[in-house]
C-alpha cells in the first residue's frame, strides 16, 4: 500500500557546466609574458650601477644612474598594460592601485625625500617590486596573482615612508637614514650650549694685528686659488699626525674656514637660524655667534649656507644661502649693516642657494646675485652697505667673483651659466664677455693659468678650456687656446703649479699639462674632494670626500702618495685650510684641527 502523504523524491544527476564555459574560464587567466620585465629589471640594475661599471669621459654613466632605474621602472607599467597577457580587469586594478600608492607615498614621505629621493629610491623600489612579484607569480591563474603583485608594489612604495634623506654624495648615491632617528644637527642642538670661551687673554693690539693681516682671509685664500706660501711641509708623518688637537660637532653647511691669528670664522646652520661663528683656533671653543633667522635646504646638498666669509678692511663679510649680505665686527660678531639680495636683485635663491663668497676690493663688497638686467653682480659699499654699482651676469652660478690681474690691470672675473665676464672693480663696467654658455650650473673658479691666460670649466662634469685675453687700444678680446672633454671637474677646484694643473677628473685625482690640456696621469680615488697646494715644498694636500687627508707630491710624472690619515667622518666637500703647521678641516657635521710636521 502506497503512502500518499510521503513526498516523492527523485535522484537527479549533477549539472555539468557547458564545455564552452569551462574553456572560457581557463583561457581568461593566461600565464604572464615574462621576458620583457626580466629585461627591464636588468636595465634598472645595470643603469644604477653604470658609474661603477663604466669609467668614461662622458657624463652619461651618471645620468643613466640617476634617470635609468625610474625610466625602466615606468616601462614595467607599460608592459603590464600593453603586453603582459593579464586580463583587462587585472591591468586596470594593478595600474590604479600602483598610481594611488605612489601618489599617497609622495604626499606622506619625509620632505627630504622629495625630488631626488623619490626619483632614486621611492619610484624604483615600488616599480621594481611590481616587476619582481609579477615574475614570481607569472604562471598563477587566479586573482591571487594580482593581489600579490600590487601588494608587493605597495609595500615597496610605502617603505620610503620610513626613510629620511641626508643628501647625496658626489656620485649621486643617496645617503639615507631611518626617519625617526635624530639628525646630527638635532643631536648637536640637544646638548647643553657650551659657554663662550674667555677671550680676555687676547689684547686689543693682538686682536687688531690678527685682523689686519689674516693668514687665510677668505674662500680658497687671498687670491682664491688654494695656494699657500711661506710654509714647507715635512713628508715624514708619524702616527701622531692623525690625532686631532680638537674635534667637535658643528652645524651643517659647506662653508670653509677663514683664519686670523687665534680666530676661525665660518658659517653653519643650527635649527631655524643660520649662524656666523667665531671659534678659538687653539681649542675649538666658540668665541661668539651671530644669527640670521632663516633656514635653507636643498635635496642634493642638505641644509645650511654655501659661501665662505671674507675678512678684509677690518670687517667680516658674509653671504647667507637665503640671500642675506652682512658686514660684522670680527671681534664680537656685531652686525654693522645688512642687505637682502632677494630684494635688491628681485630674485629668489637658486635651487642650491646663494653661494657667492664675498669679494672685497676698492671699498666694495661684491657678490653674484643673478638678477635680471644689470642686477647680476652687486657691489655694496663696505662702510655703509649701500649699493655702489651693479652689472649684468648670468642668472645661475655656484662660483664666486675673483680678482685677477690681466694685461696688467686688476679685473673682477665672474663665471656664470651664460659667460665669463671681466669687469672694472671701480664701477662694474664690463670689459669683456666671453661666450661659454652652459646648460647646467657653473661651480668652479676661473683661474690664471699663464700670462693673461684663464682656465675655466666648460660646464659641470663636461670639460675644461683655456683662453688667452688681450687688451689693445682699450679693447678687450679673448680666444680659446684649447678645450678638452677628457677632464671633468664637477665642483672640485684645481690648483696650478709649475705649468701643470692638479685636481679632480670626476672622482679620480689627475694632473694635466697647461700647454695643451693633455693628461699626464690619473690616480687616486678620493671621491669628490678638494685640494690645497703647499707651494714652497711642492706638496698637495687633498681631503677626500669621505674625510681622509692625503699628502701628494706635485709631480707631473707620476701620482705619488706620501702620507694619509682619516681626519673627518662623513661627506666632506668643504675646502681645507692650512695656517702654519695647523690644518683646519670641516664638513657638514664636524670640524677638527691637526698639527702637521713642517720644515723649520
Amino acid at each position: 500500500m502506497t503512502d500518499t502523504n510521503q513526498p516523492e523524491t527523485e535522484s537527479k544527476p549533477p549539472v555539468e557546466p557547458a564545455a564552452s564555459e569551462t574553456t572560457s574560464a581557463v583561457n581568461e587567466w593566461k600565464p604572464l609574458r615574462i621576458w620583457p620585465p626580466i629585461l627591464l629589471l636588468i636595465g634598472m640594475v645595470v643603469t644604477r650601477l653604470m658609474p661603477r661599471l663604466v669609467e668614461s669621459d662622458s657624463p652619461l654613466p651618471i645620468m643613466a644612474a640617476v634617470f635609468g632605474p625610474l625610466i625602466f621602472g615606468g616601462l614595467i607599467l607599460v608592459w603590464w598594460v600593453l603586453a603582459s597577457r593579464a586580463t583587462w580587469k587585472e591591468k586596470l586594478i594593478g595600474l590604479f592601485v600602483v598610481l594611488v600608492a605612489a601618489g599617497t607615498t609622495l604626499a606622506l614621505i619625509d620632505p627630504t625625500m622629495q625630488g631626488p629621493g623619490a626619483m632614486l629610491v621611492t619610484g624604483p623600489m615600488g616599480l621594481g617590486l611590481f616587476g619582481i612579484a609579477a615574475l614570481l607569480v607569472s604562471r598563477m591563474r587566479s586573482a591571487k596573482r594580482t593581489v600579490i603583485i600590487v601588494g608587493c608594489s605597495v609595500l615597496g612604495f610605502l617603505f620610503s615612508l620610513l626613510l629620511r634623506s641626508e643628501g647625496m654624495w658626489g656620485d649621486y648615491d643617496m645617503e639615507l637614514a631611518w626617519r625617526w632617528t635624530p639628525t646630527v644637527e638635532e643631536r648637536m642642538l640637544s646638548r647643553a650650549d657650551a659657554a663662550p670661551a674667555d677671550q680676555a687673554t687676547l689684547t686689543a693690539a693682538e686682536l687688531e694685528a690678527a685682523l689686519t693681516e689674516p693668514e687665510w682671509p677668505g674662500f680658497r685664500g687671498a687670491l682664491r686659488d688654494s695656494v699657500l706660501t711661506g710654509v714647507s711641509l715635512d713628508a715624514d708623518w708619524n702616527a701622531d699626525v692623525g690625532t686631532p688637537l680638537w674635534k667637535k660637532a658643528i652645524g651643517p653647511g659647506w662653508s670653509s674656514f677663514v683664519v686670523a691669528g687665534p680666530m676661525l670664522f665660518t658659517q653653519e646652520q643650527r635649527g631655524e637660524e643660520e649662524l656666523i661663528v667665531c671659534y678659538d683656533a687653539e681649542t675649538g671653543a666658540e668665541l661668539w655667534t651671530q644669527e640670521i633667522k632663516t633656514r635653507f635646504y636643498d635635496a642634493l646638498g642638505g641644509p645650511g649656507p654655501r659661501a665662505t666669509p671674507t675678512l678684509a678692511d677690518g670687517g667680516l663679510y658674509v653671504m647667507g644661502a637665503s640671500g642675506h649680505v652682512l658686514r660684522l665686527d670680527p671681534a664680537n660678531g656685531e652686525i654693522i649693516w645688512q642687505q637682502d639680495v632677494r630684494q635688491v636683485a628681485d630674485r629668489e635663491p637658486p635651487i642650491w642657494g646663494f653661494s657667492s663668497s664675498p669679494l672685497v676690493v676698492e671699498g666694495s663688497v661684491i657678490v653674484h646675485a643673478g638678477g635680471k638686467g644689470d642686477k647680476g653682480l652687486l657691489a655694496f659699499d663696505t662702510e655703509t652697505g649701500e649699493l655702489k654699482w651693479s652689472a649684468p651676469a648670468g642668472d645661475h652660478s655656484y662660483s664666486s667673483p675673483a680678482l685677477l690681474t690681466i694685461a696688467g690691470q686688476p679685473v673682477i672675473a665672474m663665471l656664470t651659466n651664460k659667460e665669463l665676464n671681466l669687469l672694472d672693480p671701480a664701477d662694474g663696467a664690463v670689459l669683456l664677455s666671453f661666450d661659454c654658455a652652459s646648460e647646467g650650473q657653473r661651480v668652479l673658479q676661473p683661474q690664471l693659468a699663464g700670462e693673461d691666460e684663464i682656465l675655466i670649466a666648460t660646464g659641470m662634469g663636461k670639460g675644461v678650456q683655456k683662453i688667452h685675453v688681450t687688451k689693445k687700444d682699450g679693447k678687450w678680446a679673448a680666444e680659446e687656446l684649447w678645450a678638452v672633454t677628457g677632464l671633468k671637474p664637477d665642483f672640485n677646484d684645481c690648483v696650478i703649479y709649475d705649468g701643470h694643473a692638479y685636481g679632480f677628473d670626476g672622482a679620480i685625482f689627475t694632473c694635466f699639462d697647461l700647454k695643451d690640456g693633455k693628461r699626464k696621469w690619473k690616480g687616486g680615488r678620493y671621491g669628490k674632494g678638494q685640494v690645497l697646494l703647499v707651494k714652497d715644498s711642492g706638496h698637495l694636500l687633498v681631503i677626500g670626500e669621505e674625510g681622509a687627508v692625503v699628502l701628494l707630491k706635485a709631480d707631473p710624472t707620476e701620482h705619488k702618495e706620501l702620507a694619509t690619515f682619516q681626519a673627518l667622518e662623513g661627506k666632506t666637500w668643504n675646502h681645507p685650510v692650512l695656517s702654519g703647521d695647523r690644518l683646519y678641516v670641516r664638513n657638514s657635521t664636524e670640524a677638527a684641527a691637526y698639527k702637521l710636521p713642517v720644515v723649520k
